[in-house]
């Protein structure tokens, strides 16, 4: 009998040292982890207020502005159901245009602005480096 409760004890021991060491591990990465969410996702400010989230969708036409002389830019994205405005401050990316996919990391203000820290583009699937775009133009 003094054999089973040592192999339960032990058992025991194991299964709340790797509970532990998952909640440690959780709780030192929970300021890293950031949540993606579209546009129409964002139910209320409550929901995502204080967090660093990533904001995904699509740049809606005519609705990029920058202001001269600034690395300014105001534009709306959207996932076909809900637009939401981004304010960025910063250099675009070269594939940033009318269309296209984009991620912006940032928080979402009181007045429904999300303010953009970072800007992240997407190529679609048939994306060929310059180099190897002139080698098949030749051909």
């Amino acid at each position: 009998m003094n054999y089973i409760k040592q192999r339960i004890f032990t058992i025991g021991v194991s299964i709340l040292s790797i509970i532990l060491g998952v909640a440690i591990i959780l709780f030192q990465l929970k300021d890293n982890i950031t949540f993606f969410f579209t546009p129409s996702e964002i139910k209320n400010y409550e929901s995502v207020e204080n967090k660093v989230i990533r904001l995904g969708g699509l740049v809606v036409e005519g609705s990029i502005k920058h202001y001269n002389g600034s690395t300014e830019h105001i534009f709306t994205i959207t996932d076909n159901k809900k637009n939401v405005i981004v304010h960025y401050k910063g250099i675009l990316p070269k594939l940033f245009r009318v269309g296209q996919g984009i991620v912006a990391k940032g928080k979402l203000q009181v007045n429904g602005i999300f303010e953009a820290s970072e800007l992240l583009t997407k190529h679609d699937e048939n994306y060929v480096p310059k180099e190897l775009g002139k080698l098949q133009d030749i051909k």
